[in-house]
């Protein structure tokens, strides 16, 4: 008989975390503040960008019927009758005959159609000479090129960018609607378990799986925080869980979801709340809790930290996507197996691997060992209808 209740699919615990996960409210903040948060409405343009039409280039604003047939022997010439200041709002008109002299991105004279380039074009007294002719809309974006009044131009879910940031300003939005960052509680469970500061005794290990936790919070936009050591114990533990219940809004518990005779996590669990699901057709992370209390999220994570990190990128980033009304964000690239990678049909394994060029090497290393989570590049994901993958079999790989 399997000592977990009933093994569940990868696919059937994401069901689970969506439908648990609390939705984090909407909160404005300034533009400044906005880097990697998740949107929580769209954002339309209120308005055409650019306002007007404006050069690409330095050169001569004109109508591009005056260019025609101009050529190096038999230029076309213009009255230039003014210049165009950057920041202009009124850069007078051209009539036909006529043109003026426009910086890069400055406005257009009305009746302009088009910019001839100053490289192409000589001064001379009051006249221009163009030496090349030019098409009607050349070198000038029109206004509305970029965003017209009314276009979506960011969608609700977005965790925006740099780049996104620089469009906003474009926008004139200055404050950002986005969902609230995740308070994620973190306990480490384990009688062995000792601070990194101290030296570890005869069966004792330093703490690894707070940081790692904690990291993972601080990379997916969540806010950490901490209640350190707790053993073993039934008292302590159930108070922690409590407490961090009471002023997170997602728990993360390593240790102790093993089903051996000290791992009371599933069973507290079930006492302050709901189960949904101890044991996952995930390896490593086999052991992994899913519960409630009240309405938060519970994860309970295997206490070995190559497993505890699986399950995070597997499962975690599921339910923080869905607390934040974002998408999960994984970036992959195509590799080729350097070594065969075998799997048991039924069961969905992620396989730390060493990308070398495009060669994916797998590091099979023990999951209570952290050396392959620095050597490693990524993982490398065998669905559950898999039985591996050979030598030299096209893969993806997930990047860390």
């Amino acid at each position: 008989m399997s000592i977990f209740l009933e093994l569940i699919a990868v696919s059937r615990a994401e069901e689970i975390l969506s439908d648990i996960a609390p939705r984090m409210e909407e909160e404005p903040i300034p533009l400044q503040d906005a880097y990697r948060r998740v949107l929580s409405q769209s954002i339309t343009a209120d308005d055409d960008i650019p306002g007007f039409t404006r050069t690409v280039v330095d050169g001569y604003a004109l109508r591009a019927a005056d260019t025609v047939g101009a050529a190096e022997a038999m230029p076309a010439m213009l009255t230039i009758t003014g210049r165009v200041g950057m920041g202009d709002g009124d850069a007078g008109s051209v009539q036909p005959g006529e043109c003026r002299y426009v910086p890069t991105g400055a406005i257009i004279p009305e009746g302009a159609d088009a910019v001839a380039m100053i490289e192409y074009a000589e001064e001379s007294g009051d006249d221009v000479l163009v030496y090349r002719a030019v098409a009607e809309g050349e070198n000038l974006t029109l206004r509305g090129d970029d965003f017209r009044n009314g276009d979506v131009v960011l969608a609700a879910g977005r965790r925006l960018s740099s780049r996104d940031l620089g469009v906003l300003g474009a926008l004139g939005v200055t404050t950002v609607p986005v969902r609230r960052k995740p308070v994620l509680g973190i306990i480490s469970t384990g009688n062995e378990l000792i601070s990194p500061d101290q030296i570890p005794g005869p069966g004792e290990i330093r703490d690894v799986n707070t940081y790692l936790c904690r990291g993972y919070a601080e990379e997916r936009g969540a806010v950490p925080c901490i209640y350190g050591i707790i053993a073993d114990e039934r008292r302590p533990l159930e108070e922690a869980i409590r407490q961090a219940v009471a002023e997170c809004d997602l728990v993360c518990i390593s240790g102790g979801s093993s089903k051996g005779e000290r791992d009371m996590c599933a069973a507290i669990l079930a006492d302050l709340g709901t189960v949904h699901a101890h044991g996952i057709a995930l390896a490593p992370g086999k052991p992994t809790i899913i519960g409630t209390i009240g309405d938060v999220p519970v994860l309970g994570l295997p206490g070995h930290p190559a497993s505890a990190y699986v399950v995070l990128v597997a499962l975690g980033d599921v339910l923080i996507a869905a607390m934040t009304g974002g998408t999960v964000e994984r970036t992959t690239v195509p590799a080729r197996c350097a070594a065969p990678v075998p799997s048991a049909r039924g069961r969905e394994d992620y396989v730390r691997v060493r990308l070398e060029g495009h060669d994916a090497y797998p590091l099979f290393g023990k999951s209570g060992l952290t050396n392959t989570l620095i050597e490693s590049t990524g993982l490398l994901r065998v669905p559950d209808g898999r039985e591996g993958y050979e030598k030299g079999a096209e893969v993806e790989v997930i990047l860390w």
